[in-house]
């Protein structure tokens, strides 16, 4: 019986400390700072700091107040929607002092203690620095407007949806921060590798993730970080100098273009990183641009990942040209809807009208990108304030799930392309789970 008692109290003892372990509230470099202290920041660097965060592309939807919350966020489990931070009292962050909203941003850790869900890429924010967490409270403290609207309750069922697992998850799989400088480094990388991995959170996209949802890298340390990753219905692909499914092919110059202008003679934004673009990358600094190319460069491709390098090959063309292609599968769709834009060459026009000879969606083994723009046609990129004039449009409503399939068969294989084969199946399952995607454009404005 003692023994019985003794292990009784064992359990007991363990079970309030896993307890405890999961409810705590983290502590913050800024537990110390009055909630009365005045917002210090100068108004530029909150307004930089919004922008490097990118805040907006998930807690706006197209026709809501922005930060007011509300965005559908897919994830294995179920559906989880963004939440308002505008500094509303009752239904935002209004009443978040500095410490508890550094929790929430870098630790997952809500002000009542419940924990948030890694589709807000905390395991990434861990990263910034003390400076950049107090600029966007006081962004956010300053300069959003209040708006008062009350969060969704997500769509995943119990018990999958109790928060507290999420402590032990946070313990095992989420990064520790904030970024430290590598001494072996210049000054230039070192601030790539902060905005890659931090602020930018570009591993949230781009790096697979593990059985619990978790990035399986965070650094350059693991070769898996920025390799590539399906999230969402898009195929984020490589950031790595891997040649085709990457940015082997890219020079620092057309890296820094892309961010800066939405694109260059290899892409086009599109998907996700569009949003990124029309409200992040373009405002970033010449400098910090080139900090994020030259760490970006600075990651070796995979060649057993990526096979041998893509080489184009005229054969299509030819076969287009001379009227003999159409025979085959799916060409006769190309010549009907895509040849215009895209050209007999697949080569398209300039840096407007992307390439599709040699694109990374259709060398890439993961077709979803290339269904996914098929079917809903591609968002509009606003730079510098000027709409793009060219749109892939939705072919949702003129093409079957059959002759999408066929017609992207034929492309992932022309022109060197080997990216493989496309299934009816797969295209209806996009179908049903996805939209045209709308000419409205979400655009924060700082003043």
């Amino acid at each position: 019986m003692r023994w019985f008692t003794a292990v009784l109290a064992i359990l007991g003892v363990a079970a309030a400390g896993l307890w405890w372990f999961a409810a705590r509230i983290p502590a913050s470099p800024f537990d110390d700072r009055p909630a009365s202290a005045a917002h210090a920041t100068p108004p530029e660097q909150r307004e930089y700091a919004a922008r490097l965060a990118d805040c907006v592309a998930c807690h706006t939807t197209e026709h809501g107040a922005p930060f007011a919350g509300g965005r559908a966020m897919g994830s294995p489990l179920g559906t989880i929607y963004t939440t308002n931070i505008t500094p509303d009292d009752d239904t935002g962050i209004g009443a978040y002092t500095l410490a508890e909203f550094d929790n929430a941003v870098r630790r997952g850790v809500a002000r009542d203690g419940h924990r948030l869900y890694p589709a807000m890429p905390f395991p990434s924010y861990a990263n910034l620095s003390d400076a950049d967490v107090e600029a966007l409270y006081d962004f956010f403290m300053t300069q959003v407007k209040p708006v008062r609207q009350d969060n969704r309750p997500t769509t995943i069922a119990w018990p999958l949806n109790m928060r507290w697992p999420l402590a032990f998850w946070s313990l095992l799989f989420s990064d520790d921060g904030p970024y430290e400088p590598s001494p072996d480094r210049d000054d230039a990388w070192n601030r790539g590798a902060y905005l890659v991995q931090g602020p930018g959170h570009c591993g949230s996209c781009h790096t697979p993730r593990g059985f619990a949802f978790q990035e399986v890298a965070f650094d350059e340390s693991d070769t898996a970080f920025l390799s590539g990753a399906l999230l969402d219905g898009w195929y984020a692909p490589s950031l790595r100098n891997d040649p085709n499914t990457g940015l082997g092919r890219w020079t620092e110059n057309e890296i820094i273009g892309y961010l800066r202008d939405g694109r260059n003679r290899h892409s086009v934004v599109f998907g996700s990183m569009l949003d990124a673009f029309n409200n992040s990358t373009q405002f970033l600094t010449d400098a910090d641009l080139h900090a994020i190319a030259h760490y970006l460069k600075s990651l070796p491709g995979d060649p057993d990942r990526d096979g041998p390098p893509w080489q184009y090959d005229p054969a299509t063309a030819e076969r287009l040209s001379n009227g003999t292609a159409p025979e085959a599968p799916g060409a006769a769709i190309y010549m009907a809807q895509c040849s215009f834009c895209h050209g007999t060459d697949g080569r398209g026009r300039g840096p407007w009208i992307p390439s599709l000879a040699g694109a990374s969606s259709l060398l890439s083994s993961e077709p979803a990108s290339a269904i996914n723009l098929t079917l809903n046609g591609a968002g509009r990129a606003v730079a510098k304030g000027i709409p793009d004039i060219y749109r892939m449009p939705a072919l949702r409503a003129k093409l079957s799930d059959h002759e999408i399939a066929e017609v992207l068969t034929f492309v992932r294989a022309a022109w060197g392309n080997t990216g493989g084969p496309v299934s009816a199946e797969a295209v209806a399952e996009l179908r049903e789970d996805t939209d045209a995607a709308s000419g409205e454009v979400i655009i924060l404005q700082m003043r």
